[in-house]
Parts: structure tokens; C-alpha cells; sequence
């Protein structure tokens, strides 16, 4: 691969305005190449070799090295954290006029132990204020809810039968359990119980040594992408033709600059059928832009690469300025991450 000439990369560092995947602030570095500026933003849990796949999609944005779109705007949902009920509906109302929420649920509690996940009367407290708030923008909202891989196929037969209960339907249950054959399992127990819940697959494609076990074990009915974890808007769409299911683009809470990517993806699928997971500039107190990526109608622009709402901003970048300590910590890890190339 060919590395885009790279200058002087950016580090950027936003508060979130609530606490999200147990973090209150979300960072990471911008490198630009000849056509654009790229994202590379990996969570600090991640180790050299899974992080080099964000570089590989950051320089792929940087190197305007994207498809051409078949679709101008897409559709996206809103994302309510593991807040609470009266945090959630305002969420809603202020989310761009989306029709789609994402709800967190299976939440971990700190302090209580590896294994304790949140109760199920806080999830449908939630789940429920949500419904509540889409029904007041009007007729046709939809919620979906994500548990990162929470609970065991027991706990998620029996929560996703109340949640779903809670939402007037849920339109899919996002990665429910950790491994895929729990996947699988729960989706035929599903249909057994009459629990008509579509299962989505993201840890399992996105953190998975063989991505592809989803669909040959039947485990899942539409997959979540990221653009950065499975190294860029390309190796995407090489991925979704092998896999075959129906696609959903969410975001790994980045800046507005590497949401564009998301969206090149999205706007490029043949098919989406599915809101997308692309408005979570609402979760950032500070973005990196002028204008950053929020929903208008429920749906953001496709934009090419090198579009001027896609470039860092001196005064965003102000607002966004890390401590000396985490912008060293950055640039050595990019630099690590290059080596890897």
C-alpha cells in the first residue's frame, strides 16, 4: 500500500456530552493526503495490530480513494446512550429529525463486578421514554437497541421479548451476545418463542478473525459495518458482497471527518435498506469542522473526498486542543501504526 504524504498530523480531543462506551471524552489523529484528510482514531484498548486497519481506511480517505455514490443523502438514527428516561426523550427530540433510535442497552456497572449488566426496569424505562418521544414527532419511528455482546443467550431471549414489548417492536437487536454460535442459537430460539426479533451482527464482523462464520452459521440478518475497524470505504463493500446480508453503516464515534467516510460507504452500497448509525456528532461537545455532520430531516449528505465541510478548522481545532501528554501519546502510536504498514 501506498501511503498518501502526510504532514503535520492533527490530534484532536472532545468531550462527549454524556457518558458513552464508559467514556466522557473521545480523541484520536488526522492525517491528510492529496485529496482530503483521514481519520485514524482507534480506542485505547485496541493493540498495534487491530488498530492498523483505522489507518489503513484514514489514508484511504486521505488518498480521495473512495467509490463513486449511487445515493446523494442517507437516512440515519439517532443514538440514546445508557441514559435516563428523561435524558433519552430529549435526545429524540433534539436528534435532526430522525425517525430511527439506537438504544444502548446491557449496560456493564462499574463497581459491581465484570458480570453485572444494568436491570431490565432501566432498559424499558428507556426503551419505553424513546417510544414515547418518536410517537410525539409523529407516526412510523423506529427503535432498535444494541447490547455490545452483553448477555448470555437466556438473558437475551427473555430481555429482548420485554424490550420489544417496551418499543412496539423493535426493528433489530444489535449484537445481543458475545460469540456467533450464541448468535445463532438465539436467532432459532427466537423464532422458536415467537420472538420476531432481527439479530445484527458488529463485534462479530468487525472484531472477528473470520468475519463470513455469520452468514454461514445463519447468525445473524444484516450486519453492522465501520468504516476504520475493517480498514476503509473499499474493503467495506468487498466484505458485504462475500457476506451477503444487508448492511447498516454506524460509526465508531468519530469526528465529522471520519463520519464522511461512513457516509461514502453508505452512499456507495447497492442496497440500504436500513438507517444508518452515522449521526453521532451529536454526542461530541466539540468537532473538528466548522459545521459539523448533524441530521436534517433525519439524513446527512454523501460528500466526496477533499469536500471543504470534510477539512479540519483552526478554531474547531482550538476548541479541540489535547494536552500536551495525549499528543505526544497520539504521534508515537501513529508513528507505530506506519511502521505496521
Amino acid at each position: 500500500m501506498t501511503s498518501p504524504h502526510v504532514s503535520a498530523p492533527l490530534v484532536w480531543s472532545a468531550n462527549l456530552i454524556t457518558e458513552f462506551r464508559g467514556l466522557h471524552t473521545r480523541d484520536g489523529v488526522l492525517v491528510r493526503g492529496s485529496l482530503g484528510w483521514g481519520e485514524c482514531s482507534p480506542f485505547w484498548e485496541y493493540d498495534d495490530d487491530e488498530s492498523v486497519a483505522w489507518l489503513r481506511a484514514a489514508m484511504e480517505a486521505a488518498r480521495g480513494d473512495w467509490p463513486e455514490p449511487v445515493r446523494n443523502s442517507v437516512p440515519v438514527n439517532v443514538t440514546i446512550p445508557a441514559v435516563g428516561p428523561d435524558e433519552a426523550r430529549e435526545l429524540v427530540l433534539g436528534g435532526g429529525g430522525c425517525r430511527t433510535a439506537k438504544v444502548k442497552v446491557g449496560q456493564r456497572l462499574a463497581g459491581r463486578g465484570a458480570g453485572m449488566v444494568e436491570d431490565l426496569q432501566s432498559e424499558i424505562a428507556r426503551v419505553s421514554a424513546v417510544r414515547e418521544a418518536l410517537d410525539s414527532l409523529g407516526p412510523g419511528g423506529r427503535i432498535r437497541v444494541d447490547a455490545n455482546g452483553a448477555w448470555s443467550v437466556e438473558e437475551a431471549l427473555d430481555r429482548l421479548r420485554a424490550l420489544d414489548s417496551a418499543a412496539g417492536g423493535l426493528e433489530y437487536a444489535e449484537q445481543p451476545c458475545a460469540a456467533v454460535e450464541e448468535l445463532a442459537e438465539l436467532r432459532a430460539r427466537c423464532a422458536q418463542a415467537g420472538v420476531d426479533v432481527l439479530i445484527a451482527a458488529d463485534e462479530s464482523i468487525r472484531r472477528a478473525a473470520d468475519p463470513l462464520r455469520v452468514a454461514s452459521l445463519h447468525a445473524a440478518d444484516l450486519v453492522v459495518m465501520k468504516v476504520q475497524p475493517l480498514g476503509g470505504v473499499r474493503a467495506c463493500l468487498a466484505l458485504a458482497e462475500k457476506i451477503g446480508l444487508p448492511v447498516v453503516v454506524s460509526s465508531a464515534l468519530e469526528s465529522s471527518v471520519g463520519l464522511g467516510a461512513g457516509l461514502a460507504l453508505a452512499g456507495a452500497l447497492p442496497d440500504l435498506p436500513f438507517a444508518c448509525g452515522l449521526g453521532t456528532a451529536q454526542l461530541l461537545a466539540q468537532d473538528v469542522v466548522d459545521q459539523p455532520l448533524m441530521p436534517e430531516g433525519g439524513e446527512l449528505p454523501v460528500l466526496g473526498p477533499g469536500d471543504p465541510r470534510l477539512e479540519p478548522r483552526a478554531a474547531a481545532l482550538a476548541a479541540c486542543e489535547p494536552d500536551p501528554q495525549l499528543r505526544e501519546q497520539w504521534l508515537e502510536r501513529l508513528r507505530r501504526l506506519e511502521d505496521v504498514l
